[in-house]
């Protein structure tokens, strides 16, 4: 054990972490979540801290042999080491200061280690005088979450691109599968299989851009901020660089917000982000139902489409397979809607110069997408590639259809069209069949008009 005092008192912290009395106590306040801080958070905030020291070590405030350790510390940390020493509660009082001293003990106890000098050194090197040289965790809180939200919406947008791609392909490997259209879950007119596919596809990458354009709003940072805004112990000249150094360090483009104060004291743009993911889920929401739709029965439902079996689906009903990938998207989007309720409370409940309700904010958002990165990656991968069409239970039900009628309306006439309508229900008899007994057309006129390419492009059969 070694002993590390705050202004609270002195705790006996465990020799072999690099964590320290700031975080023990955490550690022993918050039991929330059951879970500990994001490791991609973690390493983003990582890439905050060098950011800073690269800063003040550029203004001469920060001394380069510290910097340099601290440097050193945050590239282990960048690289995936000690990530076992963030045991704090996501979920959290203190607008993140806990998780903001839990980097700042860690970063200086390994800079310590790398001097050759004792962990708990803060005479040497302060948590507070050097990790968080010209930082308050009002600034370095907030701007570590959005460089988290950028990287990860990375691989949401890859796993989504990857959804549309596929989507695609189904579209053009299905585009001359003539199926019924269904408009308030019955028959309407025709559609192409592949079309459906399409417009799915459509969907999804409007949800690619709806994200990207909100995760693109957040690489404005408040860097320089500090405590309220007003940028109090740090050097015009610190705000002026820290935002070109966080850049460098991510090879992303951030740059300092006009306002300061505004920046520390609003987390709109979060919502946004939070939004962009529920936006999407809707949709993917919508494409999920129509599968598990589509696919259902398989002898007394639709049956057009034939999902690949991936598990039994009951304890007790032998041979029945369920639509368990559909079904995760779904339940996985529901979470993914919640977390955005979650979100907006916390934007809202900011007060004056401060929203301390960000470190419940940035948990929502961070498992919001790696949430749906998972479930759309399932999709693909368990659902979409293996998917196989049932074309001739799409030509059994476009043929049985009444539905059809309405492409010879230009034709017969609204009066014929719903009176073959009517004898069809009547009767059972396919539209077909009734069009040539009554000789309102001939044959190779009405097969013409009902043709595949006919009913699926806009436009009248001549």
């Amino acid at each position: 054990m070694r002993k590390e005092r705050d202004f609270l008192g002195e705790l006996n912290v465990p020799d072999d972490v690099y964590y320290g009395v700031q975080t023990l106590r955490a550690k022993e306040n918050f039991h929330i979540t059951g879970q500990t801080i994001d490791p991609d958070f973690v390493q983003s905030f990582a890439k905050v801290k060098k950011a800073a020291a690269l800063a003040n070590m550029s203004t001469g405030r920060l001394d380069k042999k510290i910097g340099d350790a601290l440097i050193q510390a945050a590239d282990e940390i960048i690289a995936g080491k000690m990530l076992d020493q963030f045991p704090v509660d996501p979920i959290q009082g203190g607008a993140g200061t806990s998780v903001n001293m839990n980097v700042n003990e860690v970063l200086v106890n390994r800079a310590l280690e790398i001097l050759g000098e004792k962990k708990g050194s803060y005479d040497i090197i302060s948590p507070n005088n050097h990790a968080n040289m010209a930082q308050s965790t009002n600034d370095s809180f907030p701007t570590s979450v959005k460089v988290c939200i950028s990287y990860k919406s990375k691989k949401l947008i890859t796993a989504l691109e990857r959804l549309a791609s596929e989507l695609d392909k189904k579209a053009e490997e299905y585009k001359n599968i003539l199926k019924m259209g269904r408009t308030h879950l019955q028959d309407a007119v025709p559609i192409a299989l592949g079309q459906e596919m399409g417009s799915y596809a459509s969907a999804v990458r409007r949800g690619i851009e709806r994200i990207k354009t909100a995760v693109d709003s957040i690489h404005t940072v408040n860097m320089g901020a500090t405590a309220v805004g007003t940028g109090l112990n740090a050097e015009p000249a610190y705000i002026k660089a820290v935002a070109k150094t966080l850049s460098t360090v991510t090879g992303e483009t951030f740059k300092t917000a006009d306002n300061l104060i505004d920046a520390t004291n609003n987390t709109d743009g979060f919502a946004d982000v939070s939004a962009s993911l529920k936006v999407t889920a809707l949709v993917l929401i919508k494409m999920a139902n129509d599968f598990r739709l589509m696919a259902s029965g398989p002898r007394c439902g639709i049956n057009e489409l034939k999902l690949p079996p991936r598990q039994p689906g009951s304890s007790i009903m032998p041979g029945k397979v369920n639509p368990v990938i559909a079904e995760v998207l779904d339940q996985t989007c529901y979470q993914v809607i919640a977390n955005d309720l979650a979100v907006s409370l916390g934007v809202e409940n900011g007060q004056f110069e401060l929203n301390v309700m960000e470190p419940v904010i940035s948990f929502n958002i961070f498992n919001s997408i790696n949430y749906l990165t998972n479930a759309v990656n399932t999709f693909v991968e368990k659902l979409l590639i293996d998917l196989q069409p049932n074309s001739k239970q799409c030509q059994k039900w476009l043929d049985g259809s009444v539905g059809i009628v309405t492409a010879l309306l230009p034709h017969i006439g609204y009066e014929n069209a719903s009176m073959l309508a009517k004898e069809a229900y009547a009767t059972g008899a396919p539209i077909r069949e009734i069009v040539l007994k009554k000789g309102l057309l001939p044959k190779e006129k009405l097969e013409h008009i009902l043709s595949p390419a006919q009913m699926t492009h806009p436009g009248i059969a001549e």
